[in-house]
Order: C-alpha cells, then structure tokens, then sequence
C-alpha cells in the first residue's frame, strides 16, 4: 500500500512539473507589438504583395520574387523558383491582405522584414511573416524566402 502510494504521488508531481514546462495554447497577440515605418523601397515590396494577392495575380505575385525564391508555408513543403511559385499561387489569393512591419534590417544588397498580417485593415493580426530580401541587378527589393505562419 505504501508503494502505491509514493508511485501515485510521484506521479502526480511528475505531470504537475511536465505541464508547467509546456507552452500555453494560447499566445499574446501579436497585435501588441507596434508597426514600424519602412524605408520607401522595402516598403514597396509589402504594398506590391498586398496588390498582387488582393488581385490574385498569380504571374505578378511571382514576380516580386528572385527567380530561385522560395515560400515555406506551414504544413507544406517547401516551393523554390518563380514558375513553381506561380503554380502554388493559383487557387491562393483574391482577398484583402494587410502587412505591417514589425522589425527590419538591410546591410549592402541583402534585408529581411519581420511582420504580421491581416485580412482587414482594422483587425487583430492572423498571422506572423519573415521576409528575407534581395537586392535585383535593377536596384529594387525582392523576395528571396517567404515563411509565413497563421494564427490559426
């Protein structure tokens, strides 16, 4: 009877101590975290994403991409190069996107824009992105890797 006892206790303290490492479920919002203004030329690359994808413009959508960028989506594998963008793209998009900066840096010809999103513009945020960028040959922005994840 003794035993049982301590395996139970020692069971009971072992869970208690395995739960209160675990994460909660539920994350502040990310919404908490103030927009950052971006220089005019990163900034371009977030209303073009915003326009392309609003537009559903699969071919422009693309193209704000170096020609061996990559998107890693969650739960997704990961998709290199403009043409197989275009394809992932397809039935993605149409509907109102709203991206806001929460962090950036660029140094020479390479940047990268931490961020969120939203579906309207005066919502909470869905979802959180990384952005990192390179400089074209023709001196504007674009997106060398897009990982994106929602909220949901």
């Amino acid at each position: 009877m003794k035993t049982r006892t301590i395996l139970l206790l020692l069971f009971v303290c072992v869970n208690k101590l395995l739960f209160a490492q675990q994460p909660s479920s539920t994350f502040p919002a990310t919404d908490l975290l103030p927009s950052v203004k971006l220089p005019p030329d990163i900034d371009r690359v977030l209303r073009d994403y915003e326009r392309e994808w609003g537009a559903g413009n699969t071919e422009k959508l693309a193209a704000l991409f170096t020609p061996d960028g990559f998107v890693l989506q969650p739960r997704r594998p990961a998709i290199q190069g403009q043409e197989k963008l275009k394809k992932a793209y397809q039935n993605q998009g149409g509907a109102p996107l709203f991206l806001r900066a929460l962090s950036f840096a660029q140094d020479g010809t390479v940047g990268y824009i931490i961020g969120a999103y939203r579906s309207a513009a005066n919502t909470p945020d869905i979802g959180k992105f990384i952005l990192a960028l390179r400089k074209g040959k023709d001196g504007r922005w674009l997106i060398a890797a897009d990982m994106d994840n929602s909220a949901k």
